[in-house]
């Protein structure tokens, strides 16, 4: 599935436990890791890696409400939600701390901002926001997912600029559910490692961005999303989920240097299975992964990977792969931070439990 070619991103951004989108990118260039071992419940022996803004604790007004207030404030002044002005909003998690919190015996406000749809409503009440809103949840493609939605509104002139936003912050709820996988564990990830056992990580993180026709510095040239339907949380071993959502990049690349923002998690099978399809789709490429300083920001990385991405074609340098060492489960797996001089534009892929996989070329213009 590609995208029209006449959608540009007209402005995006990001906020980590790192920082904004600049010192973001900065920390991941110097190889800085933001995971600290951390409970995962509070009555856990237990240490996992984690990568928080805050406190883990659940509370009331909920720790997501004021940091993505803060960052959408950086977004272009538009009546955004207004009939040609839509906002896109995706998230994993959205509100469950807040019906955790509730349950826990905190204020009634809990439960009235514990769904999708009343998360969103309290971030549009204090941004001023219009009705003309969509909200997308699909596990770790939901950002990916977000922004295709908005290429297809703005395609079909249903739209003359999208906001598409994305905020997933931790809570003992997410966190205790991914430990009893055992995939969020007391090891620290190593994405593309060569190892015995792998791992995740968790981070807190939100971004945004901006599309429409008009031209800009970079354009979204193609989309992709393939679903395998394989597993509840695996990927089908011969690979054919990552093949299928990196075809329609690669015809669309067409053979241009690009560079490869991959989902790298830690875990083994996925590592081995991707660095293998982006290989093959691009070869000579550089495959890249942010989640062993990051954390998993679940389904919020795609927004937040293009920012980190799009903010290293501004600076000239992509961060490497943090947190990991040689030797790696394929060649063009590329450890260090490196130059983008003459770098046509970066592939950003995402996938999530199910064999859900989506992507984007993002090309400078």
């Amino acid at each position: 599935m590609s995208a029209p070619t006449d959608v540009f991103l007209h402005a995006c951004a990001c906020r980590t436990a790192l920082g904004d989108t600049h010192e973001t990118w900065q920390a991941l260039t110097d190889g800085q890791i933001a995971l600290r071992a951390t409970q995962p419940l509070p009555d856990s022996d237990d240490r996992v890696p984690l990568a928080l803004t805050g406190d883990l604790a659940e509370c009331e007004p909920p720790r997501w409400l004021a940091p993505s207030i803060a960052l959408l404030q950086a977004a272009p002044d538009r009546p955004w939600g207004d009939p040609r002005h839509p906002i896109v909003i995706t998230s994993s998690n959205f509100g469950i701390d807040q019906m955790l919190a509730f349950h826990q015996g905190q204020t009634d406000a809990c439960r009235h901002r514990a769904t999708a749809v009343s998360a969103t409503q309290a971030i549009a009440e204090q941004l001023g926001w219009g009705p003309n809103r969509s909200i997308i949840s699909n596990a770790c493609v939901s950002a990916q997912l977000g922004l295709i939605h908005a290429e297809r509104l703005l395609a079909n002139d249903l739209a003359d600029e999208v906001l598409v936003f994305s905020f997933d912050y931790l809570s003992h709820f997410v966190v205790g559910g991914f430990h009893s996988l055992k995939i969020l564990n007391n090891d620290f990830p190593q994405p593309y490692s060569d190892r015995e056992t792998g791992s995740i990580a968790l981070g807190d993180g939100a971004g945004f961005a901006v599309l429409s026709r008009a031209p800009s510095g970079f354009r979204l040239a193609a989309s992709s999303s393939h679903s395998e339907f394989h597993h509840m949380t695996g990927n089908d071993p011969s690979g054919v989920g990552f093949k299928a959502v990196l075809a329609p990049l690669a015809e669309a690349a067409n053979g241009q240097r690009v560079w490869v923002k991959g989902h790298g998690t830690g875990t083994l099978e996925a590592a081995r299975l991707e660095s293998a399809a982006a290989h093959a789709a691009f070869p000579g490429a550089p495959l890249v992964s942010w989640k062993g300083s990051l954390g998993h920001t679940l389904g919020s990385c795609g927004l937040i990977e293009l920012a980190i991405a799009a903010e290293a074609f501004r600076q000239g340098r992509a961060p490497g792969t943090v947190g990991a060492a040689a030797p790696y489960v394929s060649q063009n797996v590329q450890g260090d931070a490196f130059t983008l001089d003459d770098f046509y534009g970066v592939v950003l892929v995402s996938s999530a439990f199910g064999g859900a996989h989506a992507g984007h070329l993002l090309i400078r213009e």
